[in-house]
């Protein structure tokens, strides 16, 4: 009897520990947001979900990705790999959250505060809303840069305080772990990303 009662235990264990595994590889994943660059949208502190489903799931140890719902648009709030922690082991890579600006294949410029994507000034009110300032290599005003194939320029919300492509380049599409949809703490400010 006690043998049964302590088989069964285990058996939940490593059924709760594999069904932790498939939803974190496949589905989802939790992150706590540490730093300023996505204010006000994601302030420090804020525990989201972000949703591996809607560009397919990576599958790990391996340079494959299953399908997804579809590739990343701009305004979407992503969470990736960037370049400078893509050579760091598996355990140690440090993901970071920015929003989506330029896509593959597209010129992007930074002027007066606004983005300009091959020339045309960008009104989605995620990102109008938003002043941007004409920081690092890639930012200047006089700067045009072009989005490689497969890669994608983003920003951080807030601007001033943000290390995002403007610095340090493109997100490479193979290092974009999900796209961040959801607010679950603090209480007072679940809700959806947008």
């Amino acid at each position: 009897m006690k043998k049964s009662t302590i088989r069964e235990w285990v058996e939940s264990i490593v059924i709760a520990a594999v069904l932790v595994i498939v939803l974190k590889t496949f589905f989802f994943q939790m992150y706590k947001i540490p730093t300023t660059s996505m204010v006000p949208t994601l302030m420090p502190g804020d525990k989201i979900f972000v949703s591996k489903l809607s560009y397919g799931p990576k599958l790990p140890f391996v340079p494959f990705r299953l399908p997804g719902f579809s590739k990343p648009q701009r305004g979407d709030v992503i969470v990736f790999v960037p370049p400078q922690e893509v050579d760091q082991p598996w355990y140690r890579r440090k993901p970071y959250i920015k929003r989506a600006i330029g896509l593959p294949g597209e010129t992007v410029q930074i002027k007066k505060g606004n983005i300009y994507i091959d020339d045309k000034e960008v009104t989605l009110p995620e990102i109008a809303a938003f002043f941007y300032y004409n920081q690092g290599k890639n930012g200047q005003s006089d700067k045009k840069i072009i989005v490689p194939e497969d890669e994608y320029f983003c920003l951080g919300d807030n601007s001033i305080s943000s290390k995002d492509s403007r610095y340090w380049g493109f997100v490479d599409k193979e290092q974009i772990i999900g796209e961040a949809i959801f607010i679950w703490w603090p209480p007072k400010r679940i809700g959806m990303i947008e």
